[in-house]
């Protein structure tokens, strides 16, 4: 009896003149809807009219005796800026490059007016169609210049934040080694916990910030991007970490610094809201933020060292994983006070929720090889209700 050869022929693929008409086709043909359907209308008998402009405002700066703003027209149609009124009083206006902005055009407006230093103002923007958009001032003081003095606050500001905290956090490694295998789970639970609150705090605050963005910069898909792309990116920087001949302590090492950058980028944002705190003038939030992230962040240092509490790596890891953590935080503080925009917010928060996730999602496979028991027994589930409970307790001084 013969065998039957099962396996599939091979195809030869091969890119012709005949492929590539079969990708064009189906868009000649959408493009033929489109342009029917527009010369149609459906057969509705309706007159069409122009949708009106829509102007967003971006940031705010006020120097003496000066207000500078910008604005972008995120609308679909033309605007053309009118009039310039703040607190109500038209006041004259220098707008650059023009007036008249296409869709996603910027303009920049500088007003010479005497704004009052920690008193409430308001900017509106009226347009020819005599639409007016509005921008409050809620406590107006000088914006921040870049400077050597500035640059170095908002340096020791995110030492504060960032570094400092996480290494005291890392300064349980010694203690942690004292606990059993079962105590390893517990703690590993726990950091599954700590970092499941950081991640959906932080998809919190990115999809707050996209609610902000310009509607055609789609703040809610700019956050979905960053979340899913950092999130499968790690993963495949995984697989290639683990496709080299590496022993467990390595795996475990890489682990460590995994979380150390899932959280640095965390610290990102938090640095972000503080600089950009500071920079509207409001100096008693920024200052209570840099307290409670203080408190909140201990918490982070030991998280990161949880997966090598069976490793003994040299001490210039621990520096390193320290830094990488929270030497973020300074370069938030800068861009927060600087630089900000709710677009880079958005995404920056994304990205750090992204990569947050994807360390749960690699700690939780740890759970229970350590000591040979069910991955979600009663006492790692305690752990990891212990971990959601310090982060919220911490977080309510923030």
């Amino acid at each position: 009896m013969t065998e039957m050869n099962l396996s599939q022929p091979k195809t030869k693929t091969q890119f012709t003149a005949r492929t590539l008409a079969l990708a064009i086709i189906p868009l000649i043909l959408l493009a033929a809807i489109i342009a029917i359907f527009l010369a149609t209308n459906a057969g509705l008998q309706t007159s069409a009219s122009v949708p009106p402009g829509t102007l967003a405002f971006e940031r705010v700066v006020l120097r003496p005796e000066q207000i500078i703003f910008s604005v972008i027209n995120s609308g679909t149609s033309e605007i053309t800026i009118a009039q310039v009124a703040v607190d109500n009083a038209i006041w004259e206006s220098k707008i650059e490059p023009r007036a008249t902005l296409q869709r996603l055009e910027r303009a920049t407006i500088t007003l010479n007016y005497p704004w009052v230093e920690n008193e409430r103002h308001e900017i509106k923007v009226i347009t020819s169609d005599g639409i007016s958009f509005k921008r409050e001032i809620a406590l107006a003081v000088e914006t921040p210049q870049p400077s050597p003095q500035m640059f170095l606050s908002f340096a020791l500001i995110g030492l504060y934040v960032g570094i400092l905290p996480i290494a005291l956090g890392m300064l349980w490694y010694p203690f942690l080694r004292k606990i059993g295998k079962r105590g390893m789970d517990f703690v590993l639970a726990l950091t599954v916990g700590l970092l499941i609150f950081l991640g959906v705090e932080t998809l919190s605050e990115a999809l707050e910030i996209g609610g902000r963005v310009p509607k055609p910069f789609q703040g809610t898909g700019l956050v979905t991007i960053g979340v899913v792309v950092t999130f499968l990116a790690i993963i495949a920087i995984g697989q290639l970490n683990r496709g080299r001949a590496r022993d467990d302590a390595s795996q475990k090492l890489y682990l460590a610094y995994l979380i150390a950058l899932g959280i640095g980028l965390h610290n990102l944002g938090e640095g972000l809201a503080i600089g950009a705190s500071y920079a509207v003038g409001e100096l008693a939030l920024g200052a209570f933020l840099v307290i409670g992230f203080i408190i909140q962040n201990l918490t982070e240092g030991f998280g990161i060292v949880v997966p090598i509490i069976r490793v003994r790596p040299a001490l210039k890891h621990f520096a390193a994983l320290g830094l990488l953590a929270g030497a973020p935080a300074i370069a938030g503080t800068w861009l927060g006070g600087f630089l900000y925009s709710d677009v880079f917010a958005a995404l920056f928060f994304a990205i750090g929720a992204g990569a947050i996730f994807q360390v749960v999602y690699e700690i939780a496979k740890l759970l229970g090889k350590e000591s040979g028991t069910s991955a979600w027994n009663a006492l790692n589930v305690a752990g990891l209700f212990t971990g959601l409970a310090i982060v919220y307790v911490t977080g309510l001084l923030v």
